[in-house]
């Protein structure tokens, strides 16, 4: 709503009336209620729609390129998800905590499992972490799979309850690249918190759940997997059998990166892309899911985080967990097709 200053009302005669102080002091108020309600719905209206880290009036998220990290180092966690962030000598962005991906990661035998609620809490704990901490997660960048680790840890920490969360777009392959400074000193732990978990269940998919939705037009069942493994000619070496859920579409994760690169592009590119997402009718749900919840966070994020779809929510066990589960699946080979597959792999 634009405020625009009202002119005086025409007098009635060559000498209005005069007025009171009483009444000049009413239309001064009543002036100034005027201008601050006009100031607050201008604030509200302008106001941006990413959060801001907290302290500065800087917009943070979802994602953060080299350059905007490098300028808030100190009031950021940055949590290095890297295989060998832990080993000595490696360098880092300095002031990066160690937190490699597989500590957030199920077993071997269902590695997309979500761990014990216990188990995350101390590693939130153990990182300094809370509800409010803004925190940029960096994985190594190389390619358009290693995306997927920050992706699924964006995910975890947002389910157990952290609001401020974003991922460094291209990974320590940005950061090297702005020839940004490393460090090969360790970074001293931090205190510890007392976080305590606000589970948002709202973008969790269970096995259960997906089995109750299954058929449901109002759910779309999105695999992220490559094509080969939705057709059931791959599958994981922890899953049982190959295959995909009964009425899953395909979409795999790779449409959103360029040839090579693991950095995702401008939003005007994703939204392009996600212009060739399945379609299908009355679905008012995504869930994503691939092999172990790894490339379905990556479609998850995209379109949750990025894109802003509203009802987008991650299997994470994915059909590692839904095969040994003996549970329905499509595009499963016939046992000679399977040995057909076997004899083409040796």
């Amino acid at each position: 709503m634009r405020c625009m200053n009202t002119p005086p009302p025409a007098p009635s005669s060559l000498h209005p009336p005069r007025r009171s102080a009483w009444s000049r002091l009413c239309r001064i108020c009543a002036l100034g209620w005027l201008l601050a309600a006009c100031a607050l719905q201008q604030g509200v209206s302008a106001a941006p729609s990413a959060s801001s880290v907290p302290g500065t009036a800087q917009t943070f998220g979802p994602l953060i390129s080299a350059q905007a990290l490098a300028t808030l180092p100190t009031q950021v966690r940055i949590i290095d998800l890297r295989d060998d962030a832990a080993a000595a000598n490696v360098a880092h962005i300095p002031g990066a905590l160690a937190a490699p991906y597989a500590d957030w990661r199920g077993p071997s035998s269902n590695p997309g499992q979500l761990l014990p609620l216990p188990r995350f809490t101390a590693l939130v704990r153990r990182l300094g972490l809370n509800t409010e901490t803004p925190v940029v997660l960096v994985a190594s960048g190389d390619d358009p799979s290693d995306f997927g680790a920050p992706a699924r840890v964006y995910w975890t920490l947002k389910w157990l309850g952290l609001k401020h969360l974003a991922i460094l777009n291209g990974g320590m392959t940005a950061w090297q690249a702005a020839a940004l400074p490393l460090t090969r000193q360790p970074t001293p732990a931090p205190t510890p918190s007392a976080f305590t978990p606000q589970l948002d269940d709202a973008l969790l998919a269970t096995r259960s759940e997906v089995a109750r939705d299954l058929g449901h037009p109002s759910t779309l069942l999105l695999d992220a997997r490559p094509k080969a493994f939705y057709l059931g000619r791959e599958k994981a070496p922890a899953a049982s059998r190959p295959g995909t859920l009964p009425g899953a579409l395909d979409f795999d994760n790779l449409h959103w990166f360029e040839p090579g690169s693991g950095a995702l592009p401008a939003v005007s590119t994703l939204q392009r892309i996600a212009a060739q997402l399945p379609q299908q009718p009355g679905a008012v749900q995504i869930v994503s899911f691939c092999n172990t919840g790894h490339w379905a966070a990556t479609n998850w994020f995209v379109l949750s985080e990025v894109l802003h779809r509203p009802h987008v929510a991650l299997y994470p066990g994915s059909m590692v967990d839904w095969s040994r589960a003996d549970a329905p699946m499509a595009h499963v080979p016939t046992r000679w097709q399977q040995l057909e597959q076997t004899w083409q792999a040796l």
